[in-house]
């Protein structure tokens, strides 16, 4: 049997992951090798301050500032510091060096991905990017290459750690979203400014990278709707709750119908209700999961750890064993599939049944009102519960201090999203609804 030489890897960056990768690399060489057909050698780890205190105690003449040597000197490159630069010029110059490069930057991926595939299909190198969704749930690669060969019809995912940890807490704890928050952060599941997170940019992120897979379609980020979890209050949990649902923030990719009758796709991260029982109404904590529905495979599921460094690292490494593979054996990479170029639909086309809660006047003819304005748009009512509510209680000013408000919960059928947006607006604008409280989107009913 041929001995191959060592495979050279440079490690950019030595964050949480990075650091975790290299232990890794050094302490299970061998195991490595043997899986790679060839021994991986870390020639260095590219980093900012060589003092700075680390999550590993690794050899010290591996660090360097030095990235651009390191880069040019090696087989694969595995990039780790995440954000959009310097990480972009790392990634194309050593693709342009003839190097394969693993990553898990979901930003640059979701703003820049086309360029990156581009400069490595040119070279023929390969770009691998399992770590970027999902952390260590091995879901890019069954979309990229096991599922290749069927119609996708939707996937749906819960992609953020974070967001799930805190709204599992307000369902099963009954906390409010500060609360929750505050725990999650002192955890270390949420950064110190949780914006990308609980605004839903991360997800989105994710989103458009599972798209552009599942459908043989570049979608950009733009095109995908993003709305956060910060509207959402314990009173929609528990409302929730009773009626049968969990709200969980979703990242939703589908293949859709347009107006004319051509296959489309749509990208969008929103809350939504969850039926119970539903396989991602069982994800807790700050575990992360993605439903696919394919046509030929049905249903499977793809649970796991969304986060955290040795977590990620499993996915980083079998990129790495990966790339070393195809190194030995030879021949260019594997181009992205992004050829379908189906048309990307706005929200409006999105079609999904629906709970709104509306605080009412309660007096005779007001469900009968309502139900006239949801039916002048096409969107059919399939429940209502309506509970009378106390004046003092309801917090609002009216010159009869008998007057009573009351609650209206409604959950319709199938509807398209811009009627319901057209309906929610008239509904706002009628005498007696005193306000629309709560619009959410149901997922998987």
């Amino acid at each position: 049997m041929i001995e191959y030489r060592n495979v050279k890897v440079a490690l950019l960056g030595a964050g949480s992951v990075g650091s975790q990768v290299a232990r890794l690399l050094l302490e299970q060489g061998d195991d490595l090798a043997g899986r790679a057909g060839a021994g991986l050698e870390l020639t260095g780890i590219a980093v900012r301050d060589l003092d700075a205190a680390r999550d590993v105690d690794l050899p010290r003449e591996l660090y360097t500032t030095d990235a651009e040597s390191l880069i040019l000197g090696a087989d694969i490159v595995v990039e780790l510091i995440g954000g959009i630069e310097p990480a972009r010029t790392f990634i194309l110059q050593a693709l342009n060096s003839g190097a394969d490069v693993v990553t898990g930057n979901k930003a640059l991926l979701a703003s820049h991905g086309p360029e990156l595939f581009a400069a490595a299909e040119q070279v023929g190198a390969q770009l691998y990017y399992e770590a970027a969704v999902a952390g260590a749930i091995p879901i890019i690669r069954p979309l990229r290459e096991s599922l290749a060969g069927d119609r996708i019809l939707r996937v749906m995912g819960i992609v953020n750690g974070t967001t799930n940890f805190i709204l599992d807490r307000m369902d099963t704890l009954g906390e409010s979203l500060d609360d929750a928050l505050a725990i999650a952060t002192d955890l270390g599941y949420a950064e110190a400014d949780p914006t990308a997170d609980i605004e839903g940019y991360d997800a989105a992120q994710k989103a458009t990278i599972l798209a552009s897979l599942a459908f043989h379609t570049s979608v950009p980020l733009a095109a995908v709707h993003r709305e956060g979890i910060t509207g959402v209050t314990h009173a929609q949990v528990e409302a929730a709750r009773k009626a049968g649902f969990v709200v969980k923030l979703l990242a939703i990719c589908e293949r859709l119908t347009d107006d004319d009758g051509a296959d489309g796709v749509s990208a969008r991260v929103h809350p939504a209700l969850v039926p119970l029982g539903h396989p991602l109404a069982a994800v807790h904590g700050a575990k992360n999961a993605v439903f696919v529905e394919a046509e030929a495979a049905g249903d499977l599921m793809f649970y796991g750890a969304g986060a955290g460094g040795v977590e990620t690292a499993s996915a980083v490494l079998g990129d790495l064993v990966s790339a070393a593979r195809r190194h030995i054996i030879g021949g260019p990479g594997l181009a992205e599939s992004t050829h379908a170029n189906l048309r990307v639909l706005p929200m409006g086309s999105v079609s999904t049944s629906y709970q709104i809660a509306l605080d009412v006047a309660d007096q005779p003819g007001v469900l009968a009102t309502v139900a006239g304005i949801l039916a002048g748009h096409g969107v059919s009512v399939e429940t209502v519960e309506q509970t009378t509510v106390p004046k003092e209680s309801a917090g609002v000013t009216r010159a009869d201090p008998a007057e009573a408000t009351a609650t209206l919960i409604i959950g319709t059928h199938r509807a398209r999203e811009s009627s319901l947006a057209r309906t929610v607006a008239d509904l706002t604008t009628e005498a007696v609804v005193n306000s629309v409280t709560s619009v959410l989107r149901v997922e998987g009913a």
